[in-house]
């Protein structure tokens, strides 16, 4: 078997530390910060909910006590994701990411249909709810949520950890604007079906937000094809590689949010291993491979033709 590999991912010269060990080192400070702020605000947030009767606070401290949870699984994600690879994790433990992302769109969607169910049962049988308490507590956290995320977008986003952190803030944003023009309406109307209204309002974000982590983290752990990476134009690039024969066993997935993978047996003239010019062929199809498609590691089989009689199993 000949191998060929892309792009190293996270060394540096002189056994400095890599881009991408400074960039994880940074986005554990963003994420530390973060968290802080939103622990320290929901605490205050679950007592101005108990005291003003409000479903729509309750289910802000709901949704940011999701947005803890997501915080702390990236944490523990992105540690992890800094080991080296070694023993039986050939791959190092970056794929905790896609775990934690996994598990925070499962999570939201637990919450979210606790709080439905109250909101519309709170439709049905209004309670009384302080809305002038509602509306200051609301503003509030949508300045700390400003906060979060300004903070937040200065991380990587381009993994599924970090994203997905980054998304539930955003989304805690647009349920504060909610929550406050609920908290509002009460005040100049008394209409307290205002915050069960809010209250659903919060529940379509989340639920929103938890297909997107879902959607994404499911085609990575299925080891569906990256997006943007159409087999079939790959076989048919590799197979215009001069001297290439055929292609079979074609297969790509992602470990990760950041590292693509591809894998193939490419059937190639016999004479070229006879020649020496197999090396040559592998730097063609890495080279056809760079330009093409954005496949960071990717491992092809060279075989004679000959050698189709010895596979005892062969997949398009």
């Amino acid at each position: 078997m000949v191998e060929g590999h892309g792009r190293p991912a996270s060394a540096g010269h002189d056994g400095q530390p890599g881009v991408e060990v400074m960039t994880g080192q940074a986005d554990v400070r963003y994420l530390v910060f973060a968290l802080a702020m939103i622990c320290a605000f929901m605490a205050g947030e679950v007592i101005a909910a108990a005291i003003s009767g409000s479903l729509a606070l309750y289910s802000d401290a709901g949704h940011m006590l999701a947005d803890v949870v997501a915080l702390g699984a990236a944490l523990w994600a992105a540690r992890l994701s800094a080991r080296a690879p070694g023993g039986i994790w050939t791959f190092g433990l970056k794929r905790a990411e896609i775990l934690s992302a996994a598990g925070n769109g499962v999570g939201l969607v637990v919450v979210a249909g606790v709080i439905t169910v109250e909101a519309v049962r709170r439709l049905v049988s209004p309670a009384g709810v302080e809305g002038l308490v509602v509306l200051v507590v609301a503003l509030a956290g949508a300045v700390v949520n400003v906060a979060a995320t300004v903070v937040l977008a200065r991380a990587d986003r381009t993994g599924l950890n970090v994203r997905g952190a980054f998304a539930h803030t955003v989304t805690d944003l647009y349920a504060f604007i909610g929550t406050a023009a609920a908290g509002l309406a009460i005040v100049l109307t008394g209409w307290s079906r205002a915050d069960a209204i809010a209250s659903l309002f919060v529940s379509a974000l989340m639920a929103r937000t938890a297909w997107g982590l879902l959607r994404d983290s499911g085609r990575i752990l299925l080891q569906a094809a990256p997006d943007g990476v159409s087999l079939d134009q790959v076989r048919a690039h590799v197979a215009g590689v001069d001297h290439v024969l055929g292609v079979h066993d074609l297969h790509a997935w992602t470990v990760t949010s950041e590292l693509p993978t591809l894998s193939a047996h490419v059937v190639v003239e016999d004479h070229c291993f006879a020649s020496g010019h197999a090396p040559q062929i592998l730097d063609a199809l890495q080279a056809c491979l760079g330009s093409h498609f954005d496949v960071e590691h990717s491992t092809f089989q060279l075989e004679p033709a000959s050698h189709a009689a010895h596979e005892r199993s062969r997949h398009p």
